[in-house]
């Protein structure tokens, strides 16, 4: 609301001339509202990709699937228990709470800032943080995102994530996707392939009864050339979190923060197309 006032490039992005006047904020919060209740990011999200398929940017066989962490907007503090009552802060505004060598888990503790965040750590050797698990789907062409799921963090939530989006990809014909170790377990391999889906996921040879990949998938060229690609997905993650900013998510509930993951990864995309398409408009 502040830069509206002065800043000429956020006037133009919103349709206000020089010397009109600007909204108040409770006005802005309205809309905003508006917009998380009407579906927009789906609608923006399907647009542009509609636009990418036009261009031909799109593949419609080979998909790469992956997930990571986004932190909520919620500390530590607020992951308490649920079968008691938290006792009375000694400062309401920055309470003491001291939950070393406490077990905290998501089955016994909940977040009271944000009810929807669960307890995660991206491997063993780092720490627990309140987050939510945001998956996306990309084409393997141009590395363009063609679906999003923003779900709540568990030990199956990408896999979960990874048949969620298998499903919704459009048309009946065979598909490839590629993925990581983490995702070579049996029983997503068994699903995937019951889906018509080829699973080009990385072996993880170390897990114990060995790879649920074997060489009949292995010895085929594609499956090398997912592997390549699939590594793409990590630029889309790497975008979200720094120019999109969603390291640590500004907003809670596990919808609101959904909106804006599939929001953010739309301006992925637009980036994206741009980078594809200029050269292609130069040359003309």
């Amino acid at each position: 609301m502040e830069q509206l006032e002065y800043n000429l490039l956020f006037r133009w992005f919103v349709g206000l001339n020089m010397d009109e006047a600007v909204w108040v904020p409770t006005v802005f919060t309205k809309n905003r509202d508006r917009l998380l209740e009407g579906d927009i990011a789906e609608k923006f999200f399907a647009h542009v990709l509609a636009q990418a398929r036009a261009a031909n940017l799109l593949s419609d066989e080979h998909f790469s699937v992956d997930g990571t962490l986004i932190e909520a907007w919620a500390s530590q503090k607020s992951f308490q228990r649920k079968d008691r009552p938290a006792p009375p802060p000694d400062d309401p505004g920055n309470p003491t709470v001291n939950f070393h060598g406490e077990k905290r888990s998501n089955e016994t503790h909940q977040s009271t800032t944000d009810p929807d965040a669960r307890l995660a750590r991206k491997s063993g050797g780092h720490e627990s943080k309140l987050a939510y698990c945001g998956n996306v789907l990309i084409e393997n062409r141009n590395g363009l995102v063609v679906d999003t799921a923003l779900l709540q963090c568990s030990g199956m939530a990408e896999r979960h994530a990874a048949i969620i989006l298998a499903e919704r990809v459009e048309g009946n014909e065979r598909i490839t996707l590629g993925a990581d170790k983490g995702y070579d377990t049996k029983d997503l391999v068994k699903e995937l392939r019951r889906r018509n889906v080829t699973p080009h996921v990385s072996q993880n040879t170390k897990r114990r009864g060995g790879s649920a990949i074997d060489g009949r998938t292995t010895r085929h060229e594609s499956y090398q050339v997912s592997q390549r690609k699939r590594k793409r997905i990590e630029e889309v993650f790497g975008w979200v979190k720094t120019v999109g900013m969603l390291r640590k998510t500004r907003h809670r509930g596990l919808e609101t923060v959904a909106w804006v993951f599939t929001f953010t990864a739309t301006a992925y995309n637009l980036v994206r197309m741009r980078n594809l398409l200029l050269p292609a408009v130069q040359s003309v």
